[in-house]
């Protein structure tokens, strides 16, 4: 009996856990499998090895584990892995698919594009729009979100996209904001490229909140990703990649 495991981040808002829960059911309910459990890498629960194990009481002869994880990197190469292996060494009768995460698409672009057009507001050759990620110390981040960005641009060829990072990678969010003051756009555009809400979410509103103050520059902040049927099918996606005979396995588990 073939099982998934939805493996999320996690955060220390509850509000981000509950958003990843209300997603990851949604995901569930398209799927036909009857076995299906959400969880955890970090600061919630449960954590990956109470839901693998559930997976198993409950049946499962086959696993197949999805990081529900924008992008590649030490989380999707290593953390996870590293425990998933243990749990295959508990249980090495069941088989275990480890997917991909979500990665970089055009249907993600199509939701960046929506998070800019439901702020009323034009994107103009003198806007200036920051893409902010999460960052990360693996060269693969600074890769896909390069190339989120560069597909960006080509839907706006006439105005100007950044990419930037909340942590451990450069431009840092703050230099990119810098970088607004000194080029003087007519405004700003910030898309958070972040599935949930979440201590980094919070990080960017209360850094806007003081620029804001100054009045210096009309900056618009987009909504996080959030829940879309896109990345719905992303998922299913990835799912359906693991699954099957000669499937495509994810080299690091």
């Amino acid at each position: 009996m073939e099982a998934i495991l939805y493996i999320c981040h996690g955060s220390r808002v509850k509000e981000a856990s509950a958003q990843a829960i209300d997603f990851i059911k949604v995901c569930m309910a398209a799927q036909p499998n009857s076995i299906q459990e959400y969880c955890f890498l970090e600061l919630e629960t449960p954590t990956i090895e109470d839901a693998y194990e559930r997976c198993v009481q409950k049946g499962a002869t086959k696993i197949i584990a999805i990081p529900v994880l924008l992008l590649t990197a030490v989380h999707a190469k290593y953390d996870i892995p590293l425990i998933l292996n243990k749990m295959k060494k508990r249980f090495p009768a069941v088989d275990l698919r480890y997917g991909r995460p979500i990665g970089v698409s055009d249907k993600m672009v199509d939701i960046l594009v929506e998070r800019l057009e439901e702020t009323k507001e034009w994107v103009t050759e003198d806007s200036l729009v920051l893409l902010v990620g999460r960052g990360s110390s693996d060269p693969d981040v600074k890769r896909d979100l390069g190339r989120l960005a560069d597909l960006l641009r080509n839907r706006f060829p006439k105005s100007r996209v950044q990419e930037c990072y909340l942590t451990a990678a450069t431009p840092s969010f703050e230099e990119a904001l810098d970088f607004a003051e000194g080029s003087r756009p007519n405004q700003v555009f910030i898309i958070p490229y972040l599935l949930f809400t979440g201590i980094l979410m919070k990080s960017i509103e209360n850094r806007l909140r003081k620029i804001q103050k100054k009045g210096r520059r009309k900056i618009i902040l987009c909504r996080y990703l959030g829940y879309h049927p896109k990345i719905e099918q992303a998922i299913s996606e990835r799912i359906h990649e693991v699954s099957g005979e000669g499937a495509y396995v994810s080299n690091y588990a």
